[in-house]
């Protein structure tokens, strides 16, 4: 979604709009991009304040500036309420508040679709084999605060990125360890989409469920108390809750590679995987992604890569702003 008036854009302001944190940085318009700060969302009271925090670090003079942001949101029309947060904006009304040029708002993941052809080879490892496959389609997904789901889709003008919110399917199971934590997952919430548990809320979710099944009292922890008492081995339940986490994440991108026919490959990304490379790579992932039956075989040959940059959307928002400039 984008909104303007004519005027020569000087510079951009680029921005990552996560549901806890933000990150920044300032695009000239040569294309260099600035130094990336992050900051965390609770300083501000809304969506206008943040970014108008960031702009006081470009030109003065706002009518020349443009603003690209991703957010952690569908991105329908013109307004846009954030999933994980309490924020939601008229995107002409930011835009006029703002006093910028143009103002393009896309859903984050759609950024980082965006990004992959711009990303160098150490901006991702692989998990488990397979070569992409030239000029076909790619999938992208990651948990964070939510669970973000996008793809990137050869066209005519090179790719085109989807906009969806894939984070909310039904998530099956292929247990009966599984089955018993989605049931609980469905009295609490009502509908057990993937979001709920292949995310940062949703590993929390799985350790107290995992708790509750084994007839321990709950205990208050956050996602990465979870990682840490799983990565160092002092509670099996943490443990168990890390490596279910890692089947549903697997079982989800096989699930998006079939539904896209992702064989240029699925890429991770999201705030939780990169300081987990070594236990994504060593659990259930890439097993339970070619766990697809008859399609296995289809399956085999996609590769799994995890996103190791540490803010892929800011170049998606880049190539953006480059697009928008040619079309």
């Amino acid at each position: 979604m984008a909104s303007r008036h004519s005027a020569a854009i000087e510079g951009w302001l680029l921005a990552d709009v996560g549901g806890t944190h933000t990150r920044l940085a300032s695009l000239a318009a040569g294309g260099t991009l600035g130094p990336i700060c992050v900051t965390d969302n609770d300083r501000y009271p809304d969506l206008r304040a943040l970014i108008a925090s960031g702009l006081k670090t470009l030109p003065k003079d706002r009518s020349r500036l443009g603003a690209a942001l991703a957010v952690a949101a569908p991105v329908v029309g013109d307004a846009v309420a954030m999933t994980n947060r309490d924020w939601d904006f008229s995107v002409a009304g930011l835009r006029r508040e703002l006093g910028v040029a143009r103002l393009d708002v896309l859903n984050d993941f759609t950024a980082i679709a965006w990004s992959i052809p711009a990303l160098a080879a150490e901006d991702t490892l692989a998990v488990g084999g397979g070569m992409a496959r030239a000029g076909a389609p790619i999938g992208v997904l990651g948990p964070g605060t939510g669970l973000g789901v996008s793809g990137l889709i050869p066209c005519d003008r090179g790719h085109a990125a989807l906009a969806g919110e894939g984070g909310h399917v039904t998530l099956a199971p292929a247990s009966e360890a599984e089955e018993e934590v989605l049931a609980m997952v469905r009295r609490r919430f009502g509908h057990a989409s993937a979001e709920r548990l292949v995310s940062g809320p949703g590993l929390v979710t799985l350790y107290e469920c995992l708790r509750a099944l084994a007839g321990q009292e709950p205990r208050t922890v956050r996602p990465e108390d979870v990682t840490a008492l799983a990565i160092g081995g002092s509670e099996p339940i943490a443990q168990r809750a890390l490596g279910m986490f890692f089947g549903f994440l697997g079982s989800v991108a096989g699930d998006l590679a079939l539904t896209l026919g992702a064989l240029g490959g699925i890429y991770l990304a999201g705030g939780i995987l990169p300081g987990l490379a070594d236990a994504l790579a060593a659990s259930a992932f890439r097993e339970r992604f070619l766990a697809k039956g008859r399609y296995r075989r289809y399956l085999e040959p996609v590769p799994t890569r995890l996103i190791v940059h540490p803010c892929p959307a800011l170049p998606g928002l880049c190539a953006v702003v480059e697009r928008a400039q040619h079309f």
